[in-house]
């Protein structure tokens, strides 16, 4: 028994589990209407490490959950400015 929770141990410091997930804030001019909410979803959810969006008009924001990727930070500001939009500040959680 003892023999196991020391491979259990020494397994967990050798091959610790690595997790990416993380949630970004991005302040985001520009948005006026629900359209742009809209095609600003649709942009973003399309990329492949994007688990979840949300954007809020009012606070002229995007949350967005990279699920188990890494996310990369300039691809995702070039979607929003692809779209018409400007990113102005990354806020990782």
């Amino acid at each position: 028994m003892k023999t196991i929770v020391m491979l259990v141990l020494l397994v967990g410091i050798v091959f610790p589990v690595t997790v990416f997930a993380e949630t970004l804030e991005i302040d985001v001019n520009g948005m006026t209407c629900a359209f742009c909410v809209d095609s600003l979803q649709r942009k973003l959810g399309k990329l492949p490490e994007i688990a979840q969006v949300e954007v809020s008009l009012k606070n002229k924001k995007v949350k967005l959950d990279t699920g188990d990727e890494k996310a990369d930070i300039d691809a995702i500001k070039q979607a929003i400015i692809d779209s018409g939009f400007t990113p102005v500040k990354v806020h990782v959680k």
